[in-house]
C-alpha cells in the first residue's frame, strides 16, 4: 500500500539520537545525559512530577513493530517511573486506555488523567473523554467522570493545577493524518476538573475561552496565576509567541495578553517552572532549513518581570516531549526529532 505524502514523511528510524551542536548558543545552563526511557522511544506523550525524587511519563506515541500498519506509530498506555537518585526507569500499572496527547496532572502524588487522543479512527486521531486517576501507592487506575460533552473532549491542553483542581486550557479536537480530512483543529475552551470532589466544575465566562485557541503550548501555574506560553493553532506551522495569563483567584476577571512575547513563536515545545522562572524548550514549525523542523531554542520566562532570555540550546532538539521542573533541573524524556514524527529514547536534563 502506498502511504499518503504526510505518512511518508512520518516513516522514520526511531533511534536514540545525540546529535552535534556545533553552533554558537547563547550562554547559561548545561545539559546533562541521563539513563535512556528503556529503549522505548516515545512523543506526544506527558511528564510529570510525582515527588522531590521521581517523575513519570505517560502514552504517547511508540514506532510500530508491524509493517503492515497503516502508519508508523502506535498510540500506547504505557507508564514509566524515573527514579532520581537512583537513576532507574520501572514500569507502573498501564493505563485502561491508550492516549497520545494526553491531559494529564499530578494532585497529591496522584496522576490524573483526563483525556487525550486516541488511536487512528478513520485516518486520524480523535480525542477520548474517558478520564481516570492513577495511585502510585496501590499501583491502580480508577474510573473518573468522563469530559461532559460542554466541555469539549480533546488533546494536547495546556495544563495547570492550583487548591486541588486543575484546569485544561485549550487543545487539540482533531489531528488529521492525511490532507484529505483538511486542518488540525485547534480549540479555545478553558475547562476544570475539581479533585476533591471529583467533579468537573463550569467556569465564569471569561475565564472559560482562551484569547485565541491553543494547542502544543507551554503551561504553568505561579502564585495563583495560570500561564500558556506559546503553541498553535490549527497546524504546525501556525506557530504563536503569546503569553495569556489568568488569575485563578479572581476567575472572573478572564484571561490577559501580556507585553512579554517569546523570542522565538514555537508549537508543541515542552516547559516546565523552577520558582518564577518558566523554561520553555525545543519545539515544532521551524521553517530555517536543516533543522528538520525543529526548534533547539530554550527560552526562559521570568513571570514577575514579563521578560524573556535566550539560554544554551538542547544538545538534542527535539518537539512532541514535555518536561518537568524538579530539585533545579528541568528534565526532559523522548520526543521527535523531526517534525511530524520521529520518536527518541534520549532523556536528559537542564541545569540552569
Amino acid at each position: 500500500m502506498k502511504l499518503p505524502p504526510i505518512l511518508s514523511a512520518l516513516l522514520l528510524t526511531a533511534t536514540s539520537l545525540s546529535l552535534p551542536n556545533n553552533k554558537p548558543t547563547p550562554k547559561g545552563g548545561k545539559w546533562q545525559t541521563l539513563q535512556s526511557i528503556s529503549n522505548l522511544p516515545r512523543q506526544e506523550h506527558v511528564t510529570l512530577a510525582l515527588s522531590s525524587s521521581s517523575l513519570a511519563i505517560f502514552g504517547g506515541i511508540l514506532p510500530a513493530n508491524d509493517s503492515s500498519s497503516p502508519i508508523p506509530y502506535l498510540t500506547t498506555n504505557i507508564l514509566q517511573i524515573y527514579s532520581i537518585p537512583k537513576k532507574t526507569w520501572s514500569f507502573g500499572a498501564p493505563a485502561p486506555l491508550a492516549l497520545n496527547h494526553p491531559n494529564a496532572a499530578v494532585v497529591n502524588g496522584k496522576i490524573y488523567l483526563l483525556g487525550g487522543l486516541t488511536e487512528i479512527d478513520n485516518w486520524a486521531w480523535r480525542p477520548s473523554p474517558k478520564s481516570f486517576v492513577y495511585e502510585p501507592k496501590t499501583d491502580v487506575w480508577s474510573d473518573l467522570p468522563p469530559i461532559p460533552e460542554s466541555e469539549t473532549s480533546r488533546g494536547s491542553a495546556a495544563m495547570g493545577v492550583h487548591n486541588g483542581v486543575i484546569y485544561l486550557a485549550g487543545g487539540l479536537t482533531l489531528l488529521p493524518l492525511v490532507p484529505e480530512l483538511g486542518p488540525q483543529q485547534t480549540t479555545d475552551v478553558v475547562s476544570a476538573f475539581d479533585t476533591k470532589n471529583n467533579t468537573w466544575l463550569t467556569l465564569p465566562e471569561k475565564a472559560r475561552r482562551l484569547p485565541e485557541g491553543r494547542d502544543h503550548a507551554g503551561a504553568a501555574v505561579y502564585k495563583g496565576k495560570f500561564y500558556v506560553l506559546g503553541g498553535r493553532k490549527n497546524g504546525q506551522d501556525n506557530v504563536k509567541d503569546t503569553v495569556f495569563e489568568l488569575d485563578l483567584k479572581r476567575l472572573s476577571r478572564g484571561w490577559t495578553l501580556k507585553k512579554g512575547r517569546m523570542h522565538t513563536p514555537r508549537g508543541g515545545l515542552a516547559a516546565a517552572r523552577l520558582g518564577g522562572n518558566v523554561y520553555t524548550l525545543g519545539g515544532e514549525g521551524n521553517k530555517v532549513n536543516g533543522t528538520e523542523g525543529v526548534f533547539p531554542q530554550v527560552e526562559v520566562y521570568d513571570v514577575q518581570r514579563d521578560k524573556w532570555e535566550r539560554l544554551r540550546d538542547m544538545e538534542v532538539p527535539r518537539h512532541g516531549t514535555s518536561a518537568v521542573g524538579i530539585g533545579g533541573g528541568v528534565y526532559v524524556p523522548g520526543g521527535g526529532v523531526r517534525q511530524g514524527g520521529a520518536p527518541v529514547d534520549t532523556f536528559d536534563v537542564f541545569w540552569p
